[in-house]
């Protein structure tokens, strides 16, 4: 079977997804507004399915693959949730201490799409670390439209709470070399900027497609960032200006990419609106940029 692309769906429904998938309209107003654009014996219920994801069709580095090991692990954040939980994956009989990367989820908590991306880090040979935001609710619970209303009840202090709490944790990690980076998408994408705006140490920041600190924040950060943008993507890339005038003030090393025609989300492989080619060139910049700061 053909696998559908962004290219496949009318842009107008595509950005009714996002709003739909951001939680800014629910699913009884996504299909009604849907509903125009259902045709050729499909339905707006058909639609939400065919954009949603599918997780076995991008698996690019299988549970169980011989070059890593993987286990899950609870650890202690005393200002947030109090416990947090997370996927850990690293090489298999490394040389000696990893250097570590903090992965960061979309606003579903740690589906299977976030642990792959963990498992395709530790064959690069790092230290992976992948909390899930919604453990303190029962973690990620299979379902994408019930992780979704889940993430809505999470009390997002603590949350930011338990991510700081994670990266301390992975910084001090019997494996870790001390550096560490993070790695965010979407929600995590702007969890991953907020990090650089609270940790002094981290190394690291790569950030696709996050929402942007308020610009007074900028001028704490100490870590270099590279920031993935979609092409279209009117919700992030308003606010990206203003935060890129902030980070040049501030002397922020930075860079920024834009790829052109891409949706929000172009990176995730599980839906349609992936970008292979923008996908590929983003994701061999973000081992390019970590092994520069954190292979040293």
């Amino acid at each position: 079977m053909t696998r559908l692309t962004a290219a496949d769906f009318d842009q107008e429904l595509l950005i009714l997804f996002d709003a739909y998938v951001h939680g800014d309209i629910d699913r009884r107003s996504f299909l009604d507004q849907a509903a125009r654009f259902a045709v050729g014996g499909l339905s707006a219920a058909g639609l939400l399915a065919a954009l949603g994801p599918d997780f076995a069709i991008a698996q690019v580095v299988p549970q169980g693959d011989a070059r890593i090991t993987t286990e899950r692990v609870e650890f202690a954040s005393p200002q947030g949730y109090g416990t947090g939980k997370a996927y850990v994956a690293r090489p298999v009989n490394p040389a000696g201490k990893l250097p570590a990367v903090l992965v960061v989820h979309e606003n579903r908590g740690l589906n299977p799409h976030i642990e792959d991306i963990a498992r395709r880090l530790a064959v690069e040979g790092y230290l992976a670390f992948a909390p899930d935001a919604l453990a303190p609710l029962g973690g990620y619970p299979g379902d994408e439209d019930k992780a979704r209303a889940l993430f809505a009840q999470l009390d997002q202090s603590k949350t930011r709470q338990d991510f700081i709490a994670a990266a301390g944790v992975l910084q001090g990690h019997a494996d870790s070399t001390g550096r560490v980076g993070v790695v965010g998408f979407c929600y995590g994408g702007g969890v991953a900027h907020m990090l650089a705006t609270q940790l002094p140490d981290l190394a690291a920041a790569v950030s696709f497609y996050g929402n942007h600190p308020p610009t007074q924040d900028a001028a704490r950060v100490k870590a270099p960032l590279l920031i993935h943008l979609a092409g279209v993507d009117e919700r992030i890339n308003a606010a990206w200006p203003a935060y890129e005038a902030a980070l040049k003030a501030a002397g922020v090393r930075h860079t920024a990419h834009q790829y052109p025609g891409t949706q929000h989300g172009f990176n995730n492989d599980t839906t349609p609106r992936f970008d292979a080619a923008a996908a590929r060139l983003a994701w061999e910049r973000t081992l390019e940029f970590f092994a520069l700061h954190l292979k040293r």
